[in-house]
Formats: C-alpha cells, structure tokens, sequence
C-alpha cells in the first residue's frame, strides 16, 4: 500500500516546484523595480488596473504586481518577502491553503495576493479570528497597502451600517469570520437596498484558516429575536374566536384550513375597532386570528395535542406518542395554550441562520493560511475545494521534538512538569506551558507559586493582552502558561542570550484530541531556525487516554510495579499510539461537522431561493407587476383546482365561492351564483378579471409609479420575511426532533430533505395566498395632509 504521508510530499513538492518557477518570474524585476523612486512604483497600481480593464488578467498581472507590492513592504514596513513567502503568496492567489510554520511570516505573505486581487476593485476580505488581530493587521499592514494607493477598511462589531458600509466598500476590508457571517445574514433581512452594507462576496484570505473554517464550524450563525407575540394578542384573538358561530368561519377539512366569512370578518371588525381586518397594519393581528381559529376549531385535545402538567404536548400522528421537547410552529403552540387556559410560553424564534461552512463557499475565490492544516488536508478538499499546500520553512528546522513522557497518574505527571520548569528555569531557559483547560493553567500557576517561580498565565480571554504577554515568552528566564490557542496569531522573538541555552522550551501538559492543536503549540518554538525543543507530558488519568488510551500502552505499564508512582514511559511508541487515538477523534469530529453541513445544505437551497427573490423584490425599480400576478394567478389556480375535481356534481362551488370572498373580493361584488354553470376556465378568467379590475384601481389611487412600487415591495416583504422566520423555526425544530423519531432502517437525513422540501414548498403556497390576500383586500386611503 502506497504510503500517504510519501504521497502528500510529493504532490507538495510538485506544486512548489511549479509555483517555484512563477516565483522565479516574480524575482525577475526585483533589481529593477529596487532602482524606481517611490513614485513610479506607486504609479504602478492605476497602470495595473488599467491593464485590467483592457483585458488582461490577474495571472497576467501577478509576476510584476507581487514584485511591486514586495518592494514597496521593504521601503514602507522594512520587511522584503523571501522566496518561500512568494510562493504562499502564490498557493493563497490560486485559491488554495498556505501550511507555513509559526514565524514564517504569514501576515506579510497575505500582503502580495490581497494586494493583486485588490486590484479588480471587487475587494478583498482578510479574515482573522479576533477584533484584536483585524485592528493590528489593519493598521500595520494597511500602511503598505495606503502607499499603494488601495484604500483599507476595517469592520468591527461596534461600527453603525453606515460605518460598516464604509468598510466593505474599500479596496481591502479587515474583518472576522463571525462578523461578515451576521453582516450577511442581517443584509438578508432590510427593507431597502441601501440599507446594505456588503458587496457580492469575492475574494476571501482566512488567516488562522483551520481555527476558522473547522475548530468553529460545528455552530452555526444564528440570529434570534423574541417571537413577535404578546400574551395579550393571544388571549385576545381567542376570545374573539370563541365568540364565533358556525356561520362566521368556514373549514376546509381536506386541506384543513380554515378562514372567515364575511359575517365573521364583521365581527372581526366590530370587535376590534377596525376600519378593514386585512388592512397591511393588521397582518399581525390576523395571524393570530387565523392560529386562534385553527387551535379553537381544527386542532383537537387528546387527539393532535395533549395537556400534561399545565404544558400542551404534541402527539405523533404516526405513533400516537407524546413529542417530548417538540412545540407547534408559527405561534400555533401559544394559540392552543391560549385555548386550554395553560401559561403561554415565550419563545424566541431563529430569525436567519447560517453555518460558516455555507457563508464561505459563496465566495468566488476563498484561501487561507495556517501553521496547522495538512491533518484536516480531506476535509477542506471535500468542504472547501481547497487544496493544502505545505510550503517550505526559510531556514532548517532546528528544533529538537522529544517522545511523549507517560506517567500512570495526574499526580506524577505534573510532579514531572514542575520538575522540568524548575530545571530549565534555573538555567534561565524561557518555558511556554500549554494546557488543553484553564483549570489545568490554574492549578500549575498555584503549584509554580508555591516553587517561587515568577510566571505569567494566559487563558485566552483578553486578545489584546494575550498578545502582548506571548510576544514576550522567548525572553531569558519567562515562563509563560496558556491555553493551546491563547495568542495565536502572535509571534514569540528569543531574547539576547536565548539561542545559546536552547532556545524557547514548549511543555504540554497533556495532548488535544486534535493533532492539529498540538502542532500550533510545538510550533510556538523553532522559528525562522531558531533552536528550541518541546515535550509532551501525559498520564494515564488523561480525557484521551481514558477515552482512547489503546490496550496497547495499557500492557506495557502494567509491567511496572503498580504502587510505583513515578514510573515513566519515553518512548515513541507512546507517541504513535496516542496519534493513532486522535485519528478517531478528529473523524469523529469531521463526521459531525459533514452532518452538521448535510443538514443545512437543505436549507442553503431554500436560503438562496428566497433571498433571491428578496433581493428581486428589494432592488426592483419601476414595478413588481411581473411578481405579483403569477402569485396571484398561483393561488386562484390552486384553490379553484383543489375544489373542482371529478364530476362537475362534485365540485365545492361554495367552497370556491368562500375563497374568492375571503381572499380576492366582497359579496358586493361578486354573488355567488355568479360562478353557477361556468367550466373551471371561465372560473379562472373571471377571478383572473377581479384581480386586473382590483390592480389597475389601486395603480389609478396612487397614480404615482414610486408609491405603488412601495406599496407592493411593503405587502410582498412583510408577507415573505414573517413565513420565512417562522419557517427557519419549524426547520429547526424538525432538525432536532427527526432523530427522535422511531423511523427504523430510514435515514433521518433523508426523512429532513423530504419533509423539510415538503414543509417548503407549503410555505411557498402560504406565502402567495397571504400575498393575494393583503394585496386584495387592502384598501388605499389618502394620506392626511400634515
């Protein structure tokens, strides 16, 4: 069997030969872009983009772009890029992922693709893990980019839209992972065009891109709101119902739907002092009327629900049992609360979600860089589309990694670490200690005290001061606790006399159950050749060992005499065997993060087909006709062939009489034995003429084209923007119960495409019906003079 470790090599060595010779051209113009006073190397960005506009592409452009942004990073920042960073900056412009070690220097490396891709003018987003990072890359590196006459935003979570506006519209915008999640989610949910603030997404560098894209993609971005409801409303629209007669509403029970007659759209009026029930401002009400009449007249007790300890419980149609956790969707929950008399329970409702395996596929070209990602190198390949590119250190490695050391007990094992830091300190060695806990960072800071041994300690919660207290962990005699992650993104520099004792020792107190994670810390030490070494310190009584310690390693200790408490194994055995463990846990944890995107590649489907038509409706400038009729016509066309099927005998004209009378008209206006002796399509032609004489009424009341563009974009948004929250809701509520249910050999993926498909495609009915309703039945007043 071909040895996959050999294979990654070679294909990696392959690609950097090949980005090798394109970062020969690059070296081409060095000494002569060196001899152009600043001018004319500035003047180099508007002939870029000019050569752009004329056709040329960014391949075209990129030996001359990234020789010119190289020499401008060593008059502006002093630094001047190696070659080994050309070729990052090569593997991040194709759209790939840059695996370059700690210190080598990915920041600057970012500078040559953003400042290519910058060019196009369809900007360039750097992507970092925390507010602290964006700020500090932005303002050093933003210099260089200023100098080049690119300009540079900055997107925090503190800024206002219009400031947030002001940042994507730059050249090149800083910004963290969570913060363009929520800008784009919440752009999916305004009124108006203009109260956007992002641009299409185009270009995206992810630093830190496995921390981003892996370690955080298992939660999704969810925006939440408190349900639009009030106890009140609830109770009120349930008195009201309960005060109905027959004659006031009319079920449909094939459909099971229900709604008022003229009679009850009275009383509806009557009762709550109403000009017009359908009137736009009284959508809210009438959904709780609607919910009112479905948990009054259509849900049944002991049969769809049942009450248990002042709770309304839904029973499973299918099995008849109880839905532990489940509640009713779209405030029919609180409407049969509201019914049996039981506390009403506030909710708050999903509003918009999304994963960020989902936001960041929607860039056109997406690309990271990481000290640590070639363990994790299938799933970005199979997620991401994004190969894994292992790029060569400047100088050798000249760090020294010893075997794991494994004691039988915590005990032992810290007494051990104590031990080493008081040596190596003694000796005036700098130590970085990294904890998987913070109870671990705690309790060794209690035990360094007792030994008088001065130190810092790090658990990831201030970045800023974080990054100050790393960046000092190379100098003589620091010993430094953190948390595996604390400081990523910051660089450790050996003080005056450090490189002569050994460099920066790195201890771990025990492994992460992801590989990746131990080779972040192992490479805090070694940078650009420096010496250093690291070491990692286990027992027996670890979370690994306990969950995946082998049989193996289990055997070999038992050798040793079982009331030795220091007995200690070093040897790389141990080493292979626990690597072997995190293998399963790391695809244990591929398999919930594929789960976790299978599930909401079902809703990225309906996602994208709504904010399409958002976006449609939000960005339409004359008139939204083209969208409104073929809804309308939809809903006419549906409730009249739901009701005429089979003989003519059969068919339900007062059903159908019902419907236009509630929906599209009022009884002045049509009769019902207007619709006696007509075939279905003289059926569709008259309601079809009501819809026509009712828009070009409307069109002749507003006259003006802007106000009834408005008028249809308030009725359409309101309609679509309160099914879709409710929807997202009732998606999620099925995600959490579909594996609850007892469907035996199905699987519950499948069951939540179907049943979410099915639940989508009635909301889509739900949503055009409502649409043909408002539009309908709402009247246009004058506004009073002000």
């Amino acid at each position: 069997m071909a040895n996959p470790i050999k294979k990654w090599v070679e294909s990696d060595k392959r690609e950097v030969n090949r980005m090798g010779r394109i970062a020969d051209k690059v070296e081409v113009y060095a000494d002569e872009y060196a001899q152009l006073s600043d001018s004319a190397l500035q003047a180099k960005t508007p002939a870029f983009k000019e050569r752009l506009q004329h056709g040329e592409t960014l391949d075209d452009l990129l030996p001359e772009a990234f020789a010119t942004a190289r020499e401008a990073a060593k008059r502006v920042l002093g630094l001047y890029p190696f070659r080994v960073q050309l070729i990052g900056g090569i593997t991040l412009h194709e759209g790939n992922i840059a695996e370059m070690k700690t210190g080598e220097g990915k920041t600057l490396t970012a500078t040559l693709p953003v400042y290519l891709n910058a060019l196009s003018g369809k900007g360039v987003h750097v992507v970092t893990v925390n507010e602290y990072l964006s700020q500090r890359d932005a303002e050093e590196m933003g210099q260089l980019y200023n100098w080049l006459g690119l300009s540079v935003g900055l997107n925090l979570n503190s800024k206002d839209s219009e400031e947030k506006r002001a940042a994507y519209n730059c050249d090149i915008t800083y910004s963290t992972n969570s913060e363009l999640g929520f800008d784009y989610l919440r752009d999916n949910m305004v009124v108006y065009k203009d109260q956007m603030v992002q641009r299409p997404l185009n270009y995206a560098i992810v630093d830190e891109v496995d921390s981003i894209l892996i370690d955080e993609a298992r939660t999704p971005l969810i925006i939440s709101g408190q349900a639009e409801q009030s106890t009140a409303l609830y109770l009120r629209a349930d008195r009201f119902v309960k005060s109905l007669n027959e004659v006031d509403y009319k079920i449909d029970w094939p459909t099971k739907t229900i709604g008022l007659t003229e009679s009850g759209i009275k009383k509806g009026e009557k009762t709550f002092a109403l000009k017009n029930l359908y009137d736009i401002d009284n959508t809210l009400l009438n959904h709780h009327i609607d919910q009112a009449l479905r948990a009054n007249y259509i849900m049944e007790l002991d049969k769809d629900y049942v009450v248990n300890d002042k709770k309304i419980m839904i029973v499973d149609s299918f099995t008849g049992r109880v839905m532990e956790g489940r509640r009713f969707s779209d405030g029919l929950h609180q409407a049969i609360e509201a019914k049996e008399g039981v506390p009403i329970q506030d909710e708050t409702k999903t509003m918009a979600n999304i994963t960020y395996q989902n936001f960041f596929r929607m860039y056109d070209k997406l690309s990271g860089m990481t000290g640590t990602a070639k363990t994790e190198e299938e799933e970005f390949r199979e997620i991401y589309n994004m190969e894994v590119i292992t790029i060569p250190t400047n100088k050798p490695i000249a760090r020294i990694d010893y075997p794991d050391v494994l004691y039988p007990t915590l005990n032992s094992k810290f007494k051990a670490v104590i031990a080493d830091i008081k040596e190596r300190h003694a000796k005036g060695q700098p130590i970085l200690v990294g904890t998987v806990a913070v109870e671990t960072s705690e309790y060794l800071s209690q035990q360094l005290n007792k030994a008088h041994i001065p130190h810092s300690v790090l658990n990831a919660k201030n970045h800023a001061k974080e990054a100050e207290i790393i960046s000092r962990a190379g100098q003589r005699g620091a010993v430094t606790i953190a948390t595996n992650m604390a400081g990523r993104g910051t660089d450790i520099k050996l003080g005056p006399g450090v490189r002569e004792i050994g460099g920066l020792c790195v201890i771990g107190t025990e492994r992460h159950e992801s590989r990746r994670i131990d080779n972040q810390l192992r490479g805090r030490s070694g940078r650009q050749g420096d010496p250093g070494a690291t070491i990692f310190y286990m027992s027996l009584e670890d979370d690994l060992m306990k969950r995946f310690g082998s049989e193996k390693i289990k055997k070999v200790l038992s050798a040793f005499k079982v009331d030795d408490d220091d007995a200690v194994i070093q040897s790389h055995m141990i080493t292979r065997q626990v690597e072997s463990a995190q293998k399963r846990v790391e695809g244990n944890n591929y398999d919930t993060r594929k789960n976790t995107l299978q599930y909401d590649d079902v809703m990225r489907e309906q996602r994208e087909v709504i904010y399409k038509q958002r976006m449609q409706v939000i960005t339409e400038e004359k008139s939204l006709k083209d969208v409104l009729m073929p809804m309308m016509q939809r809903t006419i066309k549906s409730a009249i062939d739901a009701r005429t099927n089979g003989e003519e005998k059969d068919w339900d004209l007062d059903g159908i009489y019902d419907f236009a009378i509630t929906v599209l008209t009022s009884p002045q206006q049509l009769k019902r034995s207007d619709l006696d002796h007509k075939i279905a399509d003289e059926l569709y032609q008259l309601f079809d003429q009501l819809v026509q004489e009712n828009y070009d009424q409307k069109q002749h009341q507003l006259q003006d084209e802007q106000q009834m563009l408005e008028f249809q974009k308030v009725v359409i948004l309101r309609v679509v923007d309160e099914h879709w929250t409710n929807h997202i809701d009732a998606m999620d509520q099925l995600r959490q119960s579909i594996g609850l249910r007892g469907y035996g050999q199905m699987n519950p993926l499948v069951e939540y495409q179907e049943e979410g498909f099915r639940m989508f495609e009635s909301m889509v009915a739900q949503i055009e019906y409502d649409v043909t309703q408002l539009f309908m039945k709402a009247e246009i007043r004058e506004n009073a003079q002000r």
